[in-house]
């Protein structure tokens, strides 16, 4: 079963991207939580030409991927899972833990750093936040990403399934906790307690520098409960709150060009409030 899962990694990766962004998209226009007044066609034709762009630069510069790594790593029993005896469940559900813990510090580090902050802020600089919200990313992040991905797969020695596995949720739950979709407050109570539920991660966007530096899991809620970087709900609510940041809020800065070049351009502002003046970075 595992065999064929795996030989299958591109259908099923596939199937599950375009299966919840096509379900996230309908249920935007079905049960929206906020209103979006900027064209859908401006953001989601740019945000989407991004994962191309992303996705054919990982293909480009690495010759192995997670799941690939994975496998290489058991043939030559490399990582802590293949030299230690462990259940095979056990294997899996812990390496998925992990992963996602190595993918909430990640995302601290690219808020702290401030020449990483330059490289996540593209994500950050989206004027509205929907399910594509979720897959835009500057292609320099998602190469760095990949390498620390890569590094802890090494590091780990997972079983492939269980890379297959985060990989699959970590794609298919940034769009749905980016998702602008409503769901019934007892739901979103609940769900929180575990996964990342949009009402959690839209704090996260927010244009208040302390809002924004809150509520980093893409996952699991333990790691921002645990931590100290949980807030619960953003001061001004959901439908007031100021989605961006303060540097780019024109509608020409959600265009590909203007995107891609973001990094290049004013002072890393966005974490000057953290570590003081840094216009030099």
């Amino acid at each position: 079963m595992t065999d064929l899962i795996l030989a299958n990694e591109g259908v099923i990766r596939l199937s599950v991207f375009l299966g919840v962004l096509v379900l996230m998209a309908v249920w935007e226009v079905a049960a929206p939580r906020r209103r979006i007044d900027i064209p859908r066609v401006i953001r989601w034709s740019n945000n989407l030409g991004v994962v191309v762009i992303d996705t054919i630069l990982v293909r480009l510069t690495f010759p192995v991927v997670a799941v690939g790594l994975a496998l290489m790593a058991q043939r030559n029993g490399w990582g802590l899972f293949n030299i230690i005896e462990a259940p095979g469940w056990l294997a899996i559900l812990v390496s998925v833990i992990l992963l996602d813990f190595v993918i909430y510090l990640q995302h601290v580090l690219f808020h702290f750093v401030p020449a990483l902050w330059r490289l996540h802020r593209m994500h950050h600089a989206d004027l509205a936040i929907d399910v594509t919200t979720g897959l835009r990313f500057h292609p320099l992040e998602i190469l760095l990403s990949m390498a620390i991905k890569l590094a802890a797969v090494l590091a780990l020695g997972p079983p492939a399934v269980a890379v297959l596995i985060f990989e699959v949720l970590l794609n298919g739950l940034a769009m749905f906790n980016h998702s602008n979709i409503r769901l019934p407050a007892p739901v979103d109570r609940l769900m929180r307690l575990f996964v990342v539920t949009p009402d959690m991660h839209r704090v996260h966007h927010s244009v208040d520098p302390k809002e924004t530096d809150s509520n980093f899991g893409f996952n699991l809620t333990w790691w921002d409960r645990l931590l100290g970087t949980y807030i619960a709900q953003p001061a001004k609510g959901h439908e007031g709150m100021d989605i961006g940041i303060e540097q780019f809020r024109t509608t020409r800065e959600l265009w590909l060009d203007k995107m891609l070049t973001q990094p290049l351009r004013g002072p890393a502002s966005g974490v000057d409030h953290r570590v003081g003046n840094r216009d030099d970075f």
